[in-house]
């Protein structure tokens, strides 16, 4: 017989019934039932219910046994009787009676618990994540993981992928964050920064002559985090291919992601067939870039019904500043003055407005402030373009849409929630599509690249050399899924001239451009094919699939708010001796 177990705790049924068998596996809860001790015994695949009776020569060792200490048994498998069979479980028609036990590893009084779902402190649960991974939900989650990543290889390879691995130790790069940088102990003053993506890797393996790459790639920013980005380090599907349009890029991809939905998405519906929203027109309509689509609540712009009207504030923002505009939220079932003053409240203090304006229908017309300015006729003709009836309501944001957009997709978002609008049985996919190339960054008063620098600009050199910066759109993309940006991509600039222009007009010289991305550029420079391509965030595909919110419940080991690893006690201090060997010294922060 093995040392440890003939069979896993998932494995025997009623065809097992008169078999001795040995188990191993974690106590999962003991209870005791008139003097005979049940043990729920788990392991990585599932749970066998033992017992012992005081007849059983193991009893004395089995009333010793407390939650989570590992034993080994080995006993008869009994059939259990018909009222007691339990059918959720695959092992619920039978149970093992001990003959025999061996404490394998005994357990101290534990800081959270293992059985059930309580909630405790992050904190907690991340300094004892060994003992928090041993909970049903998120062991699931890890394996849900495991079998996403394994499909995903299997999917992209079957449409012509090759995996190849790119360093770790790399150069710095202008991905839009902060690198992690690694001393150089051989070369005194220089270090490595740690990869934001393999982007400019991929880019050569081009170069190389290699037509479709992907790798399951770590990627390292030094970045805050939020609920939808792990801190300091994430995975993601990387992909490039040769001699492709954006269309090629998408024909690849959509049908992996929409086969992973299917496979994984416990039969939630999947978009079959992405629709294309220009980026100009998901700020317009939904007042983001990564719009939620389950939500059919679509924004409008109705400054036309306020301009010289009787609504004096809104008709002063639109004589005042030409590039204003009031937007319209409609909320169709949340004409009640009590719901409208709930989001009246929920703007002035989360979400970053002076507060949310509205007219709510009655039977008898439009009511509220705004609707008794405005006049009948107008606030007829608002409700009329917007599909309102009785019932219904409408919020109003008024400025330059720049500084009112994301505030008012987060108004919408809130809508969709509370009115019961928005579908949560669903994956709702879209191409965003068409990014400005450029953005204005207000705080160094310059022009920068507003998403990957690397990407081709539409119209090529003589939009760079011809138009507003601010007006050139990209060849970038992005996939999102459910409000969260999944993929994000583009079609390279794969011509020296045209990347030098396009670093120029972000404030970077030729010189810097060669000294930071040389051996890209001079790669270039020998017959570099057309290409592009994408890269997928695993984390967020799992946290999706998952059902789950942030993105730690999906990750085996992740980091706090603050970047730390409590379980390791990571970042520590470095020892004397090896800041000696790399020449270095701290400074004292200011």
């Amino acid at each position: 017989m093995h040392a440890y177990r003939t069979h896993h705790c998932a494995e025997l049924t009623a065809a097992d019934v008169g078999k001795t068998v040995r188990l191993s596996g974690w106590v999962h809860r003991v209870r005791d039932h008139g003097g005979i001790l049940f043990i729920d015994l788990r392991d990585h695949f599932g749970m066998t219910q033992v017992l012992a009776d005081p007849d059983s020569p193991a009893f004395a060792a089995v009333e010793k046994v407390r939650s989570e200490w590992v034993i080994r048994i080995d006993g008869e498998v009994k059939a259990r009787d018909p009222e007691l069979v339990n059918p959720k479980l695959p092992t619920g028609e039978i149970e093992v009676f001990i003959r025999d036990m061996e404490v394998l590893g005994a357990a101290e009084e534990l800081p959270l618990p293992v059985f059930g779902d309580q909630e405790y402190p992050e904190e907690t649960r991340l300094t004892y994540r060994f003992l928090d991974l041993r909970r049903e939900k998120l062991h699931e989650n890890i394996m849900l993981r495991s079998k996403v990543i394994s499909s995903t290889r299997r999917r992209i390879e079957d449409v012509g992928f090759t995996e190849f691995q790119t360093p770790i130790l790399t150069a710095s790069s202008p991905e839009g964050a902060r690198d992690f940088l690694v001393p150089s102990r051989l070369h005194p003053g220089k270090v490595y920064a740690l990869p934001q993506a393999p982007q400019q890797f991929k880019q050569l393996i081009m170069v190389a002559g290699f037509d479709r790459y992907y790798q399951i790639a770590p990627c390292f920013r030094d970045e805050d985090p939020r609920a939808d980005r792990s801190p300091g380090e994430f995975y993601q599907l990387d992909v490039e291919m040769s001699f492709v349009t954006q269309d090629d890029v998408f024909a690849a991809i959509e049908p992996v992601l929409i086969g992973l939905f299917e496979e994984f998405g416990e039969g939630k519906p999947v978009t079959q067939s992405f629709p294309r929203i220009p980026y100009a027109e998901a700020m317009k309509l939904y007042g983001s870039d990564k719009p939620d689509l389950r939500n059919p609540i679509k924004m409008a712009d109705v400054s036309e019904h306020f301009r010289d009207g009787g609504f004096g504030v809104f008709a002063g923002i639109l004589a005042k500043n030409p590039k204003a505009e009031i937007r319209a939220i409609p909320a169709p079932g949340g004409g009640s003055r009590a719901f409208c003053d709930r989001m009246d409240g929920w703007a002035k203090k989360e979400g970053g407005l002076p507060g949310l304006a509205y007219i709510f229908w009655r039977e008898e017309g439009g009511a509220g402030p705004v609707a008794k300015n405005l006049g009948e006729e107008r606030t007829e003709a608002l409700r009329q373009q917007l599909g309102l009836k009785a019932g219904d309501a409408v919020f109003f944001c008024a400025g330059e849409p720049k500084a009112f957009e994301d505030a008012a997709g987060k108004a919408r978002n809130i809508i969709g929630e509370e009115l019961n609008l928005t579908d949560k049985d669903r994956f709702e996919f879209a191409w965003i599509v068409d990014f400005p190339m450029y953005e204005w960054d207000d705080e160094n008063k310059k022009v920068d690249f507003s998403h990957n620098p690397f990407s081709m600009p539409q119209g090529g050199l003589e939009a760079l050399e011809g138009m507003d910066p601010l007006d050139i759109r990209a060849w970038q993309y992005d996939v999102t899924c459910n409000g969260f940006e999944i993929v994000s991509g583009g079609i390279r600039n794969h011509m020296p001239e045209i990347m030098f222009k396009a670093f120029e007009i972000a404030g970077y010289p030729k010189s810097e451009v060669e000294a930071r991305f040389g051996g890209m550029v001079n790669a270039f420079r020998y017959g570099a094919p057309p290409h592009g391509g994408c890269a997928a965030g695993i984390d967020r595909i799992v946290m999706l699939l998952a059902g789950e919110h942030t993105l730690r419940e999906v990750i085996m080991f992740p980091k706090n708010q603050r970047a730390e690893d409590l379980m390791m006690q990571a970042p520590a201090e470095p020892l004397p001796q090896q800041l000696r060997e790399l020449g270095l010294r701290y400074l004292p922060k200011e």
